[in-house]
C-alpha cells in the first residue's frame, strides 16, 4: 500500500471518541472519565502503531486528548507475544509487520491506573478481485441531469459477506472544488457493508484531480463506530460502541487494495 491507511481513517474514525468530556457529573460518566482512549489499526505491511490518549475536554480547542505516556502495551496472536515500543508520547510501535497474518486473533494488553485494559480483533482478509467500470471520469460542470446518475460503479468478490469500506483519498497538494456547495470534505469513507459492489454518483465528487478509491476489508467493532459517528456526545458516553475493555475508542485490523481514479472537468 502508498497510503498510510492509519492516518487517512485516523481523523475520519476517532474525533467522536476523543471528544468525550471529563468534566461530567453522574455516576456513569464520573466512571467513563477514568479511562484510556485507544487508537490502534492493523495493516498488513504497514508498521504496527497503537495510540493512547486521555478523554478531551469538550471545552478544549486541542484536537486530541493528552498523549498517555509510560505504558507497557503487548500484542499477542494467541501463539506469540511482542512488546510495543514508545516511539513518541502515547504513541507504541512494534517494527515487524510479518507479526500480522490474515485469520489470525489479535490480542493487546496494557495497565493504566491499576487495572488492566484489553481489546480482541481479528485480521480479515484482503480484498479480491478489486475493479472499477471507469477510472478516469469527467464530471459535469454546475448542477445537471447527470448529476444523479452513476459515474463508476467498483466491484470486489465478496463470497463470505465480510464487511467493507471504500476511502477515498485526493493526492493533490491543493485540491480544487468544482461546485459551490459548501466546503464538502476532500477524503472522505463510504460505507458498503457486506455488499459486492458499490455505485458512486457524479454528485458525489466535489473535487477534481486524482483519488484513491481504497477497498478495506474491516471488522464489525469499525461499522459500528463508523456509524455511530454521527451520534455521539457527552450524553450517550455509555452507548459509545468500543471493542476495548477497561477503556474507550477502537482497535482493529483491516486490509486493502487501491484503484487510482483520475477526476477531470468538461
Amino acid at each position: 500500500m502508498e497510503i498510510k491507511i492509519h492516518q487517512l481513517l485516523f481523523t475520519v474514525m476517532i474525533i467522536g471518541v476523543l471528544a468525550f468530556s471529563s468534566c461530567t457529573k453522574t455516576s456513569v460518566d464520573n466512571a467513563i472519565s477514568n479511562k484510556p482512549v485507544v487508537v490502534g489499526y492493523l495493516v498488513p505491511g504497514q508498521l504496527i502503531s497503537v495510540k493512547i490518549y486521555q478523554q478531551k475536554v469538550l471545552t478544549d480547542t486541542a484536537t486530541y486528548g493528552a498523549a498517555i505516556k509510560g505504558l507497557a502495551l503487548t500484542l499477542s496472536d494467541g501463539s506469540k507475544t511482542v512488546s510495543l515500543t514508545e516511539s513518541a508520547a502515547g504513541t507504541y510501535t512494534y517494527a515487524d509487520n510479518t507479526f500480522l497474518v490474515t485469520g489470525k486473533t489479535y490480542t493487546l494488553q496494557f495497565t493504566y491506573l491499576n487495572t488492566q485494559v484489553s481489546a480482541q480483533t481479528v485480521m480479515p482478509e484482503k480484498p479480491q478481485n478489486y475493479t472499477a467500470t471507469k477510472t478516469t471520469i469527467n464530471l459535469p460542470t454546475g448542477t445537471t441531469s447527470i448529476s444523479d446518475s452513476v459515474a463508476t460503479t467498483f466491484r470486489w468478490s465478496n463470497p463470505d459477506s465480510a464487511y467493507h469500506v471504500i476511502a477515498f483519498k485526493n493526492d493533490d497538494t491543493a485540491p480544487f472544488q468544482i461546485n459551490s456547495r459548501g466546503n464538502p470534505l476532500v477524503n472522505f469513507t463510504v460505507n458498503v457493508n457486506k455488499t459486492i459492489e458499490y455505485q458512486m454518483l457524479y454528485r458525489s465528487f466535489n473535487y477534481i484531480g486524482i483519488y484513491r478509491a481504497i477497498l478495506l476489508s474491516v471488522d464489525k467493532e469499525y461499522i459500528d463506530l463508523l456509524n455511530n459517528q454521527s451520534g455521539s456526545s457527552s450524553q450517550n458516553l455509555a452507548n459509545i460502541p468500543t471493542n476495548v475493555n477497561n477503556g474507550l475508542g477502537i482497535f482493529t485490523a483491516m486490509q486493502a487494495d487501491t484503484i487510482k481514479l483520475t477526476l477531470t472537468q468538461y
